[in-house]
């Protein structure tokens, strides 16, 4: 019989369960854990050995067993320890689109104690050339295109490279996989504790560079757990996958490894549960509507504009969705038309949304099925182990429905961000996180994110700092003003935009812009709306350039 909340969670998480709840003292400060978090992410995967031939990872026409994955893992991990002599705490470089050497990669490089460093495949060689010298990585784990991007690199940074999916002569300096990763290898003996740093994920900066994200085992783990917890929670309330479902669960996975959400809710749940996981050579809805009916997909986890791309692709009528039970992610707010959409359009999957954020590896307030349908608006309800508020600018607590900033603390926080004191500080206080996120939280517990303080747009799930692309612009010799902002996108939820003033006597136009940021920015993160004022942008008082004016007067204009 189905549980309210309240009893749900006490049920789930009460003493003897499988996600049994205790307090621990985790630097320096008390914190609510779950008992049977694994010690280490070495631990996780070596479980999943006893799967043995069972079908881990589907790409294009591959399959690779759970057996073949540690196989290859523990090879690599020998190569690591003997070849390049990488010990505990050091940095490991993955740069590549979702292929299954990122997933051995990324078991390979935890299992012995060093730091998988997470670099965004959209990356110019010039952003990669700042994440390696910031992070210090000795070793990076590339993919052919990526490649290309590091080669200018090799003479001037002190990093060996190791090549996969890469036919090609390989410059000097560069290994090959198949030449390095020896399967039958045995893994070295290293001890990894919980509160060893295990990730560096890159997250946008707001003073123009990006900023390492670290995680602990325990962290990473912690969220992992929590995500399983909150889904028991789920089931014990009636909204789990139904008893009489035909199809065993299988994801898909639409979104970047290198993003947290692709690594911890998606891929490690898969790899922590024994599920087959399901990976894109890239994203398109057509190409995903025909592996979820040809693998028998169940969950679906992408951002809001996947779910969108989905329902208006031609053939979603006719393709097979039924073995699907749930169709949502995070990464942005869903229009509550998409959450109404998706619950009507699919026959058996339910709704679903989370809000995290890379500093919380991807976990926090998670609504689903009723309850979403319910509360559109709202992402939901935290596992206990996960404390939330919304405070006042002094930081004070506020009551149910007030508005201020939203708040986290629990065992899932980064520790901080890699040699920056001062933004870690800032960021965390007290053994709490400040998203930088405005919103509320109702009386049932309901967390609502109603704005951003953070100058960023949200573009398709991607974070694009103003300040970032604005310091870019600046390096034109002819921009004398310039400013960035998001504009509302139906199916990208914001899109970059620009306000440039051009110094006098120059004259300046879009293509131009475009193709001098290129060799400087991702492309996402590339304007794709301009405005060339004749006059200074408009300002308040304190000299702040009025961005929601000029995003209004864009609107206004082309409507």
């Amino acid at each position: 019989m189905p549980l309210p909340w309240n009893d749900a969670v006490a049920a789930v998480t009460g003493p003897g369960s499988l996600f049994e709840i205790v307090d621990a003292e985790i630097d320096g400060r008390k914190l609510k854990v779950f008992r049977n978090t694994p010690p280490s992410l070495r631990a996780l995967f070596a479980a999943s050995r006893a799967r043995g031939d069972a079908t881990f990872l589907v790409y294009e026409d591959e399959r690779w067993s759970f057996a073949r994955v540690m196989a290859e893992a523990d090879a690599l991990g020998a190569a690591l320890v003997h070849r390049y002599g990488i010990r505990p705490g050091d940095r490991v470089a993955i740069a590549m689109r979702n292929y299954p050497e990122w997933v051995v990669a990324f078991a390979a490089i935890t299992s012995i104690g060093a730091i998988s460093v997470s670099m965004n495949a959209w990356w110019t060689t010039e952003e990669i050339e700042y994440a390696l010298r910031d992070s210090g990585s000795r070793v990076a784990i590339v993919d052919r295109e990526r490649l290309g991007r590091f080669v200018p690199l090799l003479a001037s940074l002190d990093v060996r490279v190791l090549a996969t999916r890469s036919d090609e002569t390989l410059p000097a300096g560069v290994a090959r996989w198949s030449e390095v990763v020896v399967p039958g290898t045995p893994l070295p003996e290293v001890e990894v504790r919980p509160d060893m740093d295990a990730t560096i994920l890159y997250t946008s900066g707001t003073t123009g560079h990006p900023k390492g994200a670290v995680s602990t085992h325990r962290a990473v783990l912690s969220a992992l757990v929590s995500f399983a917890c909150r889904t028991a929670i789920g089931a014990a309330m009636g909204a789990g996958t139904p008893k009489d479902h035909p199809h065993p669960p299988c994801f898909i996975l639409v979104v970047p490894l290198f993003h947290v959400t692709g690594c911890v809710p998606v891929m490690l749940s898969c790899f922590a549960a024994g599920y087959r996981l399901v990976m894109m050579h890239k994203w398109d809805p057509a190409r995903a509507l025909e592996l979820i009916e040809r693998e028998r997909v169940t969950n679906f986890v992408g951002v809001p504009t996947q779910s969108w791309d989905l329902l208006e692709c031609p053939e979603f009528a006719s393709r097979d969705t039924t073995s699907l039970v749930s169709v949502g992610g995070g990464g942005a707010p869903a229009p509550p038309e998409l959450v109404r959409r998706v619950d009507r359009s699919f026959r058996t999957a339910r709704p679903g949304i989370g809000y995290g954020m890379t500093e919380t590896n991807a976990y926090g307030p998670n609504n689903a099925g009723d309850d979403y349908v319910r509360k559109p608006k709202s992402c939901g309800r935290t596992v206990p182990t996960v404390e939330v508020r919304v405070t006042d600018p002094e930081g004070e607590p506020l009551g149910p429905d007030q508005v201020g900033e939203i708040w986290f603390r629990g065992p899932h926080l980064i520790r901080g961000y890699w040699n920056r004191p001062e933004a870690t500080a800032e960021t965390i206080v007290d053994g709490w996180l400040r998203t930088g996120d405005i919103g509320r939280i109702d009386e049932e517990g309901f967390v609502y994110v109603e704005d951003r303080a953070k100058d960023m747009v949200l573009r398709a799930g991607e974070n694009v700092y103003c300040a970032e692309v604005e310091a870019a612009l600046y390096e034109h010799p002819d921009v004398y003003e310039a400013a960035v902002f998001g504009v509302p996108h139906e199916r990208l939820g914001e899109e970059v935009a620009c306000a440039i003033v051009a110094k006098p006597g120059r004259a300046l136009d879009a293509d131009a812009i475009r193709e001098f940021l290129r060799p400087h920015l991702a492309p996402f993160k590339i304007p794709s709306r301009f405005v060339f004022s004749p006059e200074r942008l408009p300002r308040n008082p304190a000299g702040k350039v009025l961005k929601r004016a000029l995003r209004d007067d864009l609107v206004a204009t082309e409507n």
